[in-house]
């Protein structure tokens, strides 16, 4: 009887194994799948390359650079204040617990993780507050220096010129990459992931840039109207695309010192990307506005 208790329990446990496997499998089989539709559509796009494309684009356009030499002063100040405070009062904390599970690498794993919360502190204040105003005319006037100004013209006023900066006019939409609290917790939530030697802390990297390049285009989506169902199905779409892009973005704003300029470079790549999608030169646009609005609506 007893044998047969033992045999029955062993079974059972067998049983469960062999489901747990399974579903492990499926698992695994299901983010293999979907990692390879995001690299396949981030490759057939190539977002990941529009970041550098913004930074010749701007340095060949020095009608571009006024909204940033209006702030490189206080951004910089911000700058050097918050990667000062943070590396004075949040490092050796970090340290001393990064070591207990990276070892030696704790040093390099530190130094990222602060730079990181450094520059989400950075990325908050300036976004919401300091940069917003240039960032958007940054955007805009991307945008019109690349024959898309009828776009433009759904959000603001422009006025007659050469200059694409100064043919800017009154606002009629005014909403750009402002940070959610949302957003900020869910960083927060992934800051535990440092405690991982090496991959941890490039799989936070990856996922606060994946989080980043879902509003690159908030500015554009707002300049066509779409409707929040229509935004959430082209980026559900394209996620893979925007997920390059926040990463090699993000990876770009890290870098001390000079992470406005980069702030301004995204920016303009981010617009560069807009006006491809708009002149239907970019390999991921597969649809016209009118079909996406018409999937959309279905979709409701």
């Amino acid at each position: 009887m007893a044998e047969s208790s033992e045999k029955d329990s062993s079974l059972l446990r067998n049983r469960v194994v062999d489901s747990i496997s399974r579903r492990a499998e499926n698992v695994i089989k299901h983010d293999y799948d979907k990692a390879k539709v995001m690299a396949s559509d981030a490759v057939q796009s190539q977002a990941y390359l529009y970041p550098i494309k913004g930074i010749f684009y701007f340095l060949n356009h020095r009608s571009l650079w006024k909204p940033l030499l209006d702030r490189v002063l206080p951004y910089g100040i911000l700058s050097v204040s918050v990667i000062g405070t943070m590396f004075a009062v949040a490092y050796l904390p970090q340290l001393a617990v990064l070591v207990l599970f990276n070892g030696p690498l704790a040093v390099l794993s530190t130094v990222l993780l602060t730079l990181n919360e450094s520059a989400m502190i950075i990325h908050l204040i300036s976004r919401n507050w300091l940069l917003q105003d240039a960032l958007l005319d940054t955007f805009d006037g991307t945008l019109v220096a690349r024959n898309a100004t009828a776009v433009v013209q759904q959000g603001r006023e422009v006025r007659p010129g050469s200059d694409p900066i100064k043919k800017l006019g009154k606002v009629f939409k005014k909403r750009f990459e402002s940070i959610s609290l949302t957003s900020m917790i869910r960083s927060l939530m992934y800051l535990p992931l440092n405690f991982i030697p090496v991959v941890g802390t490039l799989t936070f990297i990856f996922l606060n840039g994946k989080q980043r390049g879902k509003v690159v285009h908030n500015r554009y989506f707002q300049l066509k109207s779409w409707s929040e169902p229509q935004k959430t199905q082209w980026l559900k779409s394209h996620s893979g695309a925007y997920a390059s892009f926040g990463l090699v973005a993000t990876l770009l704003e890290m870098i001390p010192v000079v992470s406005v300029f980069f702030s301004y470079t995204n920016t303009v790549g981010a617009a560069l990307w807009a006006a491809d999608i708009e002149h239907q030169n970019n390999a991921m646009v597969k649809e016209t506005a009118p079909n996406l609005r018409q999937a959309a609506e279905s979709a409701e």
